[in-house]
Formats: C-alpha cells, sequence, structure tokens
C-alpha cells in the first residue's frame, strides 16, 4: 500500500492508519472424551482463556474484540477513514508544520485535510493527529496522498510526501427490468412495474437496512415488498434482512404516471426517466454503506399516431342486446389531424351508428372521448375489432383490431337461444 518518494532523513515521522470496526474475536476449540488420554485438560485450558464465552466455551465466536490485522476492503459506497500521525522524532523544535491529505481518483483530486492551516511549532516527541473522512463513490484505483511540509530551526525549509494506493471494489451487482402493464388496447393505464435485482459480491453477509426507489417527477411509486399482516406490513423477506455473499434478492415496485403527465400524450414517449435507486446496507460491527444508482430510463412502448383506448366497457353483455362503450382517441403525434370514423362489422360484432362520420380536428397530444354502441351475435368471449381512422389530411387511415374482449351471454334459457 505505501509507495514513497526517495529516502532523505526528516526530523518528523508520518505515520497513516485506516480506521475500521473491529471484529470479534474467534477461536479454534480442542475437545476430547472424558475417557481420552488427556481426561478434562483441554475442558480446562479453555476454560481459563480469557476470550472464550464463561459457559460455551466450545464455541468459536468469543467475547474480545480484534483490530484489524491489514487494510482490508474498501467497496463502492463506504466511508472511508484514516488516522493521521506527523511525530517529531528529533531534539529539535519544528516551525510552521503544515499536513495536507488529497485523494487522487481516476477522475479527480479531493482535498480531505480538515484545516489547511499550519501548526505553529513542534516539540520534540509531540505530535500533530489528525482524522479525515471520506464517501467513496468511484470504482478503481485510489491514490491517498499525504504531503508534510515544516521548518527546521536553523530557518531551512523541508518537504515530503507519501502515496497509500488502494482499490474500491463493488459491493454490489445491480440489475433491472422494465414491465409494461399495459397488455392491450382496453387499458387506460400507463403503468410500469421495475424489478431490480440485487446481489451481494462481496465475502460477507449484508443488513439490507433500506432499497428504496426514489421516482422522477412524473411518476408515483408504490412498492411492492410488503406483505399486509394485520396494521402493519411486514417485510416479504422476513424480520431479518440478510443478504448472504452471492446471494441475489429481488425488489418490485410500481410507477405510475401523475395525472398532470398521463393526460399530456406527447410527454410520456420515447426514453423516460424513471428513478433512481437508493440502496442502505450494514456490515461488520455497523459499517454502514449507501449506494444510488444513475437515473433508470426506459423506452416507453410507441402507440403510432394516434391511441385508441377504452375507457369504459362492461364485463358482461347480453346477446342480441345493445351495449355501450366508450373510446378515447388521442393524438400522439405533433401534427393536427382531422380524423374520419369507420365502422366496419365483423362475423360477431355489429357497429351500431352512421360509419364514415366526420370527428373533427385533433390538436397534437389532444384527445377526445367517443361514445359507441354495438351488438354481438355469437356467445362466449368475444373480440371487439372493426373500427378505422382516417386522417383525411394526409389520407392516412389507422385500422384497430383486437381492441377489447367482452363476455356474451344468453339471458334466456339454453333451450331458447
Amino acid at each position: 500500500m505505501d509507495v514513497t518518494q526517495a529516502k532523505q532523513e526528516h526530523l518528523l515521522a508520518l505515520k497513516v492508519m485506516r480506521l475500521t470496526k473491529p471484529t470479534l474475536f474467534t477461536n479454534l476449540p480442542v475437545t476430547c472424551e472424558d475417557r481420552d488420554l488427556p481426561g478434562d485438560l483441554f475442558g480446562q485450558l479453555m476454560r481459563e482463556d480469557p476470550s472464550t464465552i464463561k459457559g460455551a466455551e466450545t464455541l468459536m465466536l468469543g467475547e474480545m474484540l480484534t483490530l484489524p490485522q491489514n487494510f482490508g476492503n474498501i467497496f463502492l459506497g463506504e466511508t472511508f477513514s484514516s488516522y493521521i500521525s506527523v511525530h517529531n522524532d528529533s531534539n529539535q523544535v519544528v516551525k510552521d508544520i503544515l499536513v495536507k491529505a488529497d485523494l487522487q481518483t481516476s477522475s479527480q483530486r479531493l482535498n480531505l485535510s480538515a484545516s489547511n492551516s499550519a501548526v505553529a511549532e513542534l516539540k520534540p516527541e509531540s505530535c500533530i493527529d489528525d482524522v479525515i473522512h471520506h464517501e467513496v463513490k468511484e470504482i478503481g484505483t485510489h491514490i491517498l496522498v499525504c504531503a508534510v511540509s515544516y521548518t527546521t530551526q536553523y530557518g531551512e525549509k523541508l518537504y515530503f510526501r507519501k502515496f497509500f494506493k488502494f482499490q474500491v471494489l463493488k459491493p454490489l451487482d445491480v440489475k433491472t427490468k422494465f414491465y409494461n402493464a399495459e397488455s392491450d388496447l382496453s387499458s387506460v393505464t400507463d403503468e410500469v412495474f421495475l424489478e431490480a435485482q440485487i446481489q451481494n459480491i462481496t465475502t460477507s453477509p449484508m443488513f439490507m437496512e433500506k432499497v428504496s426507489l426514489e421516482p422522477s417527477m412524473m411518476y408515483n411509486v408504490t412498492e411492492l415488498n410488503m406483505v399486509s399482516s394485520g396494521d402493519l406490513g411486514e417485510s416479504t423477506f422476513g424480520k431479518m434482512s440478510y443478504l448472504q455473499p452471492m446471494d441475489t434478492r429481488q425488489y418490485l415496485y410500481c410507477l405510475k404516471p401523475k395525472p398532470e403527465y398521463a393526460e399530456k400524450a406527447g410527454v410520456i414517449k420515447g426514453v423516460t426517466v424513471i428513478g433512481k435507486l437508493d440502496i442502505v446496507w450494514k456490515t461488520n460491527l455497523g459499517e454502514r454503506g449507501r449506494l444510488q444508482t444513475s437515473q433508470l430510463q426506459r423506452m416507453a412502448p410507441g402507440y403510432g399516431d394516434i391511441r385508441l383506448s377504452l375507457e369504459m366497457i362492461p364485463d358482461t353483455v347480453n346477446l342480441e342486446e345493445p351495449f355501450d362503450i366508450i373510446c378515447k382517441i388521442t393524438n400522439c403525434s405533433e401534427r393536427t389531424m382531422d380524423l374520419e370514423l369507420e365502422m366496419c362489422n365483423t362475423r360477431s360484432i355489429h357497429w351500431c351508428g352512421v360509419s364514415g362520420r366526420q370527428l373533427g380536428k385533433l390538436s397534437p397530444a389532444a384527445f377526445l372521448s367517443l361514445p359507441l354502441t354495438l351488438l354481438s351475435s355469437v356467445q362466449g368471449l368475444q373480440s371487439i375489432s372493426g373500427l378505422r381512422l382516417t386522417d383525411t389530411f394526409l389520407k392516412r387511415t389507422y385500422e384497430y383490431d383486437d381492441i377489447a374482449q367482452v363476455c356474451v351471454v344468453c339471458p334466456y334459457t339454453s333451450n331458447e337461444c
């Protein structure tokens, strides 16, 4: 980790140590049966060992804490903390001591020093201490550059640096998938379902404190990771939300456009920003980490120049009896249209009314509600088809089949039908 400049005798000594949480001390218990040769010797030694738990000496986990023995791993989203100490090893009084700590990443250089002012003097066997903190937001190589400048009692100005190189690793593998709620033209909802797959790619378990979706200004979000249990909801992952190494967990969210955006056909079109995931976890003895993804984007489904959907349709209708539906026609293009409606009968569906009527002009992003009447001559689940819209300006025709399905029943007895 330590890469220094060319050797030079200095009056001051610089020491840098990473600050991390300790770990619980573990030992390897050795036991035997009473009839074996050692008898109770091993048991007595373990009872006298101060690191074991009294009454449970055979457990590997002890009551003591162990200080870090090496630099360890640093993961993206964690807080890097380091202790910097400058000690006067000489018998001289050193003046104007300035300690500076910078963190060099692949894209920027950050100043982490708490104070940029120089210390007036440092007596022999005295030291200057500082603790720096930095939330790691980039993966890859990081270099901690510690520079010390000072003046000797003879007025000579000296300067030296030390470099500490370390790697920042990726703690989680996050994959996202989008699902559109709309499956046919009978749906008027623009709901989007987001599935987030989060995998722990570290070597230690994680406690998942929070996994939430912060939506963009166009959407409202509903979290679907809770199960209703009385008045309080319970997480689908249980009370202890631990994620073991290499385990994967799936989170589901439902996003719905806000009313002011849902009514504008031209807004939710093409590539739209959904929001970003905010993930908070804890590891060894509460070591906290936080990771935010970049803005998640999805390609909104294309509806062409004109979108036809249904605002109202009955679930069940009677055979050979007229019933009403309400269609919503939305201009998704960037030009004004002059629309004409044609209604074409099919084998089972018969439209009531005048075909070929003018609907008038429709501006971009505008919509109109159109009530229509039809009947079915065949029982069972029937598909509503046969609508045709024509833009008389461009002489362009748009046909709509399988708009929706309706259940047709006979109101009479089976013999009469």
